[in-house]
């Protein structure tokens, strides 16, 4: 494991071996323990464990020093049990937002408020030189969560936001204040020492896209190659997230500067390698956490031998169960799969 393997690999220059990273591993603290010989208590855990399991990239997006729901309306969408003990359960909250007309009417930037500029960039380097110090083998990345559909999400909830969604010329002047105000946080992480940027928006659903594709091609993506200018400029690479299946989108992504992609496996692996591998950084794989949780590791024994065919087409890639490793996986299903993943990701 290193950061300079991750950066390698999303650099798409020569590796000794494929990138590495995984999500939700922290719920797992019984079987890192095992891993490890370590208290999950002891300082040097979860350093250790990323070590150990050849981690060479960390998730981090931050959305700055403004907190939403201290300055402006918000809506709880709650959460469903997915830690084991179900204490993350969370029930929903009542959008603050009633009938279109008030959508129309918000704009992010005066709801929520901008923090100093300088004092952003500080704590961002701050965060980054705090995150190294504890990972100093694993890449730590910069990044962006509520970009423009998800903060349109966490402003209003689903049912306002798809029904003000129905006037598509209001909709993009409500979406544009959300732009604006990420773009802010864009120019400050370009102001930072990070490498790798992630920009997160969840703009689709498992299925597909949910706004009509002809308005996130207007609306969305030619906002998102705005956001990435100076990032470039600073010589830093973009990473675009998004839960569910975006991959009619990529072509779209990768013309807006896009330097690479990470996704969940309802998107397809050796279609995203075959077109996009040349020229792009995938991260995530074929292996789907649902066959893993249904003990059914066939199936994800032959996603991973289908990960490893398509790799063929590509130069950079970043592996990963990319709709997590949710608590609750039986640890011999876990065991199974980084026996079989880890040998192999050497080039």
């Amino acid at each position: 494991m290193s950061a300079e393997n991750a950066l390698s690999n999303i650099h798409l220059e020569a590796a000794g071996r494929w990138g590495h990273t995984e999500y939700s591993l922290g719920y797992h603290r019984e079987y890192l323990a095992r891993l490890t010989g370590l208290a999950s208590d002891d300082p040097g855990f979860h350093r250790a464990a990323w070590d150990r399991l050849a981690l060479d990239f960390l998730w981090l997006t931050n959305d700055g020093l403004v907190d939403w729901k201290k300055t402006g309306r918000t809506t709880d969408l709650g959460h469903a049990v997915y830690a084991v003990d179900g204490s993350d359960r969370r029930p929903p909250s009542v959008s603050p937002f009633h009938g279109e007309a008030e959508v129309w009417a918000f704009d992010a930037g005066a709801e929520y408020g901008l923090p100093d500029f300088d004092a952003q960039i500080r704590a961002y380097e701050r965060l980054l030189e705090d995150s190294r110090r504890a990972f100093p083998n694993q890449l730590i990345p910069g990044g962006y969560y509520k970009t423009i559909i998800s903060g349109a999400i966490e402003a209003f909830g689903w049912e306002p936001l798809l029904l003000a969604a129905a006037e598509p010329d209001r909709m993009e002047k409500v979406l544009d204040t959300f732009f604006r105000r990420t773009r802010f946080f864009m120019e400050a992480w370009a102001r930072t020492s990070a490498r790798v940027i992630i920009q997160h928006d969840d703009f689709t659903w498992t299925a597909g896209p949910f706004l009509s594709p002809g308005f996130c091609r207007r609306v969305l993506i030619p906002r998102y190659a705005e956001l990435w200018k100076p990032l470039h400029a600073a010589g830093q690479k973009v990473l675009f997230c998004s839960d569910g299946r975006y991959q009619e989108f990529i072509p779209d992504l990768a013309a807006a500067g896009a330097d690479g992609f990470i996704f969940e496996p309802v998107n397809d692996f050796a279609w995203l390698a075959a077109n996009f591998g040349e020229g792009y950084c995938l991260v995530g794989s074929d292996v789907d956490c649902r066959d893993l949780a249904a003990g059914h590791w066939e199936k994800a024994e032959a996603g991973l031998r289908r990960t490893f065919r398509a790799l063929e087409r590509c130069r950079g890639a970043i592996l990963a169960v990319g709709n997590h490793l949710p608590p609750g996986l039986p640890e011999a299903m876990l065991n199974r799969y980084f026996d079989f993943l880890l040998p192999r990701l050497a080039r």
